[in-house]
């Protein structure tokens, strides 16, 4: 199964694997596809030990890299990535402190070991920029992804100069009009089911939209897909591949806690809610105590990004370290999509990856057979 862009990628399918989990990227890679390692909250140090491991077990595969390289923020005419941090943390209001750190004792989720431990999170250029920089020394990552809108023209031309692929998401298709007038090679075009963050609009009403409005540029097709079904769906629309990321949570490689996984497992696709109480910005996970109380006319409303996402840096790295321990799971940060009500078992990637194929294969057949009969 090929398209124009796996073509020129030389990946064997059109399926994208968004992934913070290494294993992931390299077990995708491996099968067929082509895995993009999510960075947002790596410092430069943690990305590089990331792709050593990565291009140590990859092969001749090649991968990706995803981050949020940001145009527009609070305090970005800050000169140093630690005198962002120290703006953006002197701005946050103690009562947004004292409640976040209520709701997460109440649920008896243990205090991080070293409270002197950084917050690394790549919402400044001067991180965004060195996060790039490392990824374009690996012959292997082939691709540049943001997460956040149009990447700066000086980033456009330092990826193609290294003779990569850059592209970015878009909820919207002005967004999709922006990254193409930009020069982006692809766009990824995410639906309101889709997990962390997407726009309003729905994906089936959406990528045909996206298609028709940036063509000739490849679009990829995010929100709403784990299965061969819903990929064939997705193709008929004319996108040139799928963008895949809750799919991979409950995955046997992924690096996910017991207590997340269960999490995962026992969600309907009715248990997942868009908010903004650990970002700023709405994003879809599973809804739980946490949410809720983030939406009570009697507690603090959320904070814009990024002073939200630095306020709840401790809550998340604390709720993904403890995530089976007392309530954890009630306070924690789970971003997936709406299929979430399909991830039932766990699977290696590779078995995803077959069953992806097999049930593509079985629905096109399918549909060739309808429009045949007479």
């Amino acid at each position: 199964m090929q398209t124009d862009l796996s073509k020129q990628l030389g990946v064997e399918a059109p399926i994208f694997a968004f992934t913070h989990c290494r294993d992931v990227v390299v077990e995708v890679s491996r099968a067929g596809g082509i895995g993009v390692l999510g960075a947002v909250g790596f410092s430069v140090e943690q990305l590089r030990e990331e792709l050593d491991w990565i291009d140590a077990h990859i092969g001749d595969h090649i991968y990706g890299v995803d981050t949020a390289i940001p145009q527009k923020y609070e305090g970005m005419d800050s000169s140093t990535p630690e005198e962002l941090v120290a703006l953006i943390e002197s701005a946050i209001p103690q009562r947004h402190r004292e409640f976040a750190e209520g709701l997460l004792s109440n649920a008896g989720v243990p205090a991080w070991p070293d409270a002197n431990d950084p917050i690394s999170l790549s919402f400044s250029i001067q991180q965004a920029q060195a996060l790039v920089d490392e990824a374009l020394t690996r012959p292997k990552c082939r691709m540049i992804v943001n997460a956040l809108g149009t990447p700066p023209a000086e980033i456009i031309e330092q990826v193609h100069e290294a003779g990569r692929l850059i592209g970015a998401l878009a909820g919207r298709i002005k967004h999709g009009l922006a990254h193409k007038e930009a020069g982006l090679d692809f766009v990824v075009c995410q639906g309101s089911e889709g997990g962390g963050h997407a726009g309003e609009v729905t994906s089936m009403v959406l990528w045909p939209q996206m298609v028709d409005a940036v063509a000739p540029l490849p679009v990829l097709a995010a929100g709403g897909i784990a299965n061969g079904r819903q990929m064939l769906a997705a193709m008929s629309m004319g996108v040139q591949g799928v963008w895949m990321g809750s799919r991979w949570l409950i995955s046997t490689e992924a690096q996910a806690e017991p207590g997340q996984r269960e999490s995962y497992k026992a969600a309907t696709s009715e248990d997942t809610v868009r908010s903004r109480s650990f970002t700023g910005k709405t994003a879809r996970m599973l809804k739980n105590e946490w949410t809720e109380a983030w939406e009570r006319d009697d507690t603090p409303d959320p904070l814009p990004m990024p002073m939200q996402g630095y306020l709840t840096f401790d809550a998340l790295r604390r709720t993904h370290r403890y995530a089976s321990v007392g309530d954890c799971q009630k306070v924690a940060f789970n971003p997936v999509g709406q299929v979430v009500g399909q991830m039932n078992d766990e699977q290696s990637c590779r078995d995803i990856m077959f069953q992806l194929l097999t049930e593509y294969a079985d629905a096109l057949e399918q549909v060739n057979t309808l429009s045949l009969q007479e």
